[in-house]
Parts: structure tokens; sequence; C-alpha cells
């Protein structure tokens, strides 16, 4: 599924998100904490083909020259893939691998896995690989505490079938093996860390007083769940979700981020 060439025009913003975006628009320091695939990209069957589509991009550039205002990737891919696929400058903070790798303004951003842990992803790998090897349009993605098995090119049967042998074999090599299932994708890892964790770690770097947070997959309702009262949580696409707003999908989020920095941009002088 990839970017259609022609997408249709975003549509507009309920009128109470648009009263939280001017609200929010006023805090002092603000952080605006984004996921990436199915947020600011398209969903597509290749990940290193995923880019954000030019109108959130414009966005997030335009929210990068505000002061006060901080913007950061939240992703579960490995910080070299989102470094990769975003094309954003240094000056965006970067989370990969759902909190365990961090690109930060000064950082020594490599995940460093003790022996046993070591041990653990090389048993992960062995186990993972043979089920991705023995089932059609079933491949493994290496991360730095883990792997990713995608089955979005699987047929039905054969996705659930890849998911449940997958599961399975590796809980019984690998105690306390943190799991999380996605869309078309089941991760494991031997460290556990989530979005919520590493959204509250960007609130603390970054002093803000305020989170904008956006995202579209399950992983981001553990982003959504650390937003406190003052902060606004978008859920980009169907599912249940424990954000406030919800929007149809990439465009719209785009839209949102760029009345945002509008309203940010008419404050500036009062913050």
């Amino acid at each position: 599924m990839n970017e259609p060439r022609h997408r249709a025009a975003a549509a507009p913003l309920p009128s109470s998100l648009v009263g939280a975006l001017r609200e929010l628009a006023r805090t002092r320091r603000l952080l605006v904490a984004l996921d990436f695939d199915g947020t600011l990209a398209p969903e597509v069957d290749s990940p290193e083909k995923a880019r954000a589509i030019p109108e959130a991009r414009e966005a997030v550039l335009a929210l990068l020259k505000l002061p006060n205002t901080r913007v950061a990737l939240v992703s579960g891919r490995a910080l070299r893939s989102l470094i990769e696929v975003s094309d954003l400058p240094d000056s965006v903070l970067l989370v990969g691998s759902h909190g365990i790798e961090l690109r930060l303004d000064n950082p020594e951003d490599r995940v460093s896995l003790d022996t046993a842990e070591i041990e653990q992803v090389e048993v992960l790998h062995e186990v993972l690989g043979e089920v991705a090897d023995s089932i059609d349009q079933v491949w493994l993605e290496s991360k730095p505490a883990g792997f990713a098995l995608h089955t979005r090119l699987a047929t039905e049967d054969n996705s659930r079938l890849a998911h449940l042998v997958a599961l399975s074999e590796a809980q019984a090599e690998i105690e306390n093996l943190t799991v999380r299932q996605g869309k078309n994708v089941l991760e494991f890892a031997v460290r556990s860390t989530t979005k919520g964790e590493a959204v509250e770690h960007l609130r603390r770097y970054t002093a803000a007083d305020a989170v904008f947070y956006a995202g579209d997959d399950v992983t981001d309702e553990d982003a959504f769940a650390a937003l406190l009262s003052h902060d606004v949580g978008v859920k980009s696409g169907p599912g249940p979700t424990e954000a406030a707003f919800r929007v149809a999908g990439p465009e719209e989020v785009a839209l949102v981020l760029k009345t945002l920095a509008t309203f940010r941009e008419g404050d500036v002088h009062e913050q």
C-alpha cells in the first residue's frame, strides 16, 4: 500500500480541537511529540520508503522555528531508520525503539545491552528467524534490543499463524520478554520501555509546561495515558484510544500541526 499520487484534502478540524489548540499555543514552554508512521507519514508496505507528507513536514519545520517550542519524534522504529525516513533537522529530538534509543541535544545515543541481554537477543533472533523463514511474506526487522516480526504482506491466516507461533516459542525461551502488538507487526524486546515513559522523559528533559502528542498505533496509547489534563492528545485514524481528540489520518494531523504553529506564532510575544 504505497502513498496515493493524489491525496484527498484534509477534513476540517472539530471546533473543540481548534479551541484546545488555541489554548495550548499559549503555554510558555511547549513540547510537540509525534509518532511517525501513520501519523506524519502514510502506512506503506516497505518501511524504508515511508516519508512524511509535505504538509506535515512543513508544519513540523514551522514549529521548530518558534521560541520555547521543542519537537520530538517518538517511534517504534530503530533510531537509524527513524533518522533516515524522517529527514528532519538535528534540532528535532528523536526517540527510537519505543524509548530504548534517544537522540537528544548532545547525545551518546546508542543502546548498551549487558551480557545477559545480548545472549537473549541472539536466542530471540534464532527463534523468530525460523518463524519468518517458514511462513510466506513474513520478515524480521532487527532492533537494538530485539526484533519486529512484520506480517503486512502475508495472508490473514499466515499472519495469525506467525504471531501465534512466534509468541509461543519466544516466551518459552525467554522470561520477562516485552511483547508489543502493532499494525501487522509483533515486536519482541529484552528490555522494557514504552512511549509513555519516553514522553515523560522528554517532558522533564525539555522542561515543558505542556505536551502535544499525536499517534496512530496501539503503542501510542501509553503516550496518551501519560498526558496530563492540560496536555492535548490526538489519535490519527480508527481504533480505541485514550486521546481526547481524533482525526482521520496524516493529512488532518498536518492541519492540526499547522493550526498549532499558526496560533503559537500569533501568541509568541505573550510568552
